[in-house]
């Protein structure tokens, strides 16, 4: 069978496993934004802070996706919660690290400033720093989506959401007519979802970065 017989046979299904990937994946990077943004506003005034906050981070990240599905799912287990969890922890440290990165490139006359006119931190966090920071947190933002729309592919395995049934099932089923096709399918679509969720987020920051910071 050939990959485009395959898709038009299963075309309604790709779509809906598509929907689920996108959704995971979305849902996952929007969790990670809110804590690494916490995070690295809470931390990036202080080097000792922001160093064990990113040596956390890079540790987190080099654990391998298998060995927090094979732990996770004792606690949590199998499905869509695990799943979140192990996409969360991996898109955290680009956004961490940009977001460090961005409030600290925030030129300081510009905070002096705005503490002249009587704005207290938290006021001159939301209202100066982190708009300023924004085009650098969007662009780690659309790094982290990209890398763990890969990476959800293998939460199939542990009965999670998304196109990494396709793949193994077509594994699974190597020597039948179908099997390449239904690998190469789950393939393709995870890089359509990939292409269209990095699409999704530069226009998200386009329109949410003010066009003197374009």
């Amino acid at each position: 069978m050939s990959i485009w017989a395959y898709v038009q046979r299963r075309w309604p299904e790709l779509v809906q496993l598509s929907l689920e990937h996108a959704g995971v994946v979305l849902l996952s990077v929007t969790i990670a934004t809110i804590i690494s943004v916490v995070l690295a506003s809470l931390a990036y005034r202080n080097l000792r802070a922001t160093g064990a906050l990113l040596t956390v981070t890079n540790v987190v990240f080099v654990v391998p996706a298998l060995s927090y599905f094979g732990v996770l799912i004792y606690v949590t287990g199998l499905g869509l919660t695990t799943t979140v969890i192990v996409l969360t922890l991996y898109a955290i440290l680009p956004i961490v690290r940009n977001t460090v990165t961005g409030l600290r490139e925030v030129d300081p006359a510009v905070v002096r400033s705005a503490t002249g006119m009587g704005m207290g931190p938290l006021e001159r966090l939301l209202r100066i720093q982190l708009p300023l920071a924004w085009p650098v947190i969007i662009s780690s933002v659309r790094v982290s989506t990209v890398m763990i729309v890969g990476i959800t592919a293998i939460a199939s395995y542990f009965s999670g959401p998304g196109l990494g049934a396709e793949i193994f099932g077509g594994l699974a089923g190597i020597g039948n007519n179908r099997a390449v096709a239904q690998a190469a399918s789950g393939v393709i679509f995870i890089l359509l979802v990939a292409f269209a969720l990095d699409g999704l987020l530069l226009l998200l920051g386009r329109l949410t970065t003010s066009k003197g910071l374009r």
